[in-house]
């Protein structure tokens, strides 16, 4: 290998490195984001149980309103 060759060597290895460090960087991003999603997930979750939960008793209570 001459000088011309292990210097287009290494501006590969180079890039290839950079690329490899914006994936990471991208990867962790995506986790980040992935992690909040699923938080807020499990929030609505649980409000939309706690609201089904209020509908409910209020259908109760109105059927006992009708058979008094």
């Amino acid at each position: 290998m001459d000088e011309l060759d292990l210097k287009k060597l290494e501006t590969r290895v180079d890039e290839l490195i950079d690329a490899v460090e914006r994936l990471q960087q991208e990867n962790r991003s995506l986790r980040d984001n992935q992690n909040s999603l699923l938080a807020e997930r499990d929030q609505l979750i649980e409000k939309t149980q706690q609201a089904r939960t209020r509908v409910e008793a209020m259908i109760e209570r109105l059927k006992a309103l009708e058979n008094e």
